[in-house]
């Protein structure tokens, strides 16, 4: 079979490598690529474009990544002091996730991606957690991942999926204040929404923390599962063929 291909949200942001310094660049961190790898998956790193979604035509799944704030505008706040924001990110991933929305595509979003699904289904965000929480505990320091317990849903999707999972890691500043449509299916100790999904929807799930990170990143598994199963047979992508149900654009 075919592997499916995960199409994942990639930063651009000044990079260095060999002799070059400050070199504005499209990434992604490598550990998306080898979880998707590890899963049967093929990972496309999609840069930021909101022109259209036409690449969904040949993907199978897709993957919003983590990485910088998302754009208080977009949920009708003004920026907080602390917030960082990317308007390219923005629009280039709202625009793909429309259009896999639409076509009924497995989508999971990481951290940021989580965000960005809530603010797509019409929620807000909490732009900085100490003022919230009172503390750092989820974002310790520069680079510092933290860990904190977890709890689900019985039986959604985050639940079927993480099924024994008591603990995970964690760096983020902000966070799901109100999650719009989407059902929360996942907490933190501290309250904190950890999962959100769309159980209307074969595969639509939100975690806040880093799988990707994780020694067992069975959210990006479950998502190239789901692609597996929803994706074309063998060889329609080389003909041309788009996925069914995706729009004509």
């Amino acid at each position: 079979m075919r592997r499916p291909l995960i199409g994942i949200s990639a930063y651009v942001e000044p990079a260095d490598w060999a002799v070059w310094r400050g070199v504005r660049a499209v990434l992604v961190p490598e550990a998306y690529v080898r979880a998707v790898t590890a899963a049967g998956g093929r990972a496309v790193v999609l840069p930021p474009d909101d022109v259209d979604a036409d690449v969904l035509a040949v993907l199978d799944g897709l993957l919003l990544a983590g990485g910088a704030d998302v754009g208080p505008g977009r949920y009708g706040q003004q920026p907080h002091p602390r917030t960082e924001d990317r308007p390219d990110r923005d629009a280039g991933e709202l625009t793909l996730l429309a259009a896999a929305l639409a076509a009924d595509l497995p989508v999971l979003g990481v951290c940021r991606g989580m965000q960005l699904l809530a603010v797509a289904y019409g929620g807000t965000l909490h732009q900085h957690l100490p003022d919230v929480l009172g503390s750092e505990a989820h974002r310790p320091a520069p680079g510092v991942y933290g860990t904190h317990p977890v709890r689900f849903a019985p039986g959604s999707l985050a639940a079927r999926t993480l099924a024994g999972v008591q603990q995970v890691n964690s760096y983020h500043h902000q966070a799901v204040a109100t999650p719009g449509r989407l059902t929360v299916t996942g907490w933190a100790a501290d309250g904190v929404i950890e999962a959100v999904e769309d159980p209307d929807r074969a595969f639509v799930l939100g975690v806040q923390w880093h799988p990707e990170n994780e020694p067992d990143p069975r959210p990006i598994t479950a998502l190239v599962r789901a692609a597996r199963r929803s994706g074309p047979p063998v060889g329609e992508h080389d003909e041309g063929v788009p996925v069914e149900g995706a729009p004509v654009l």
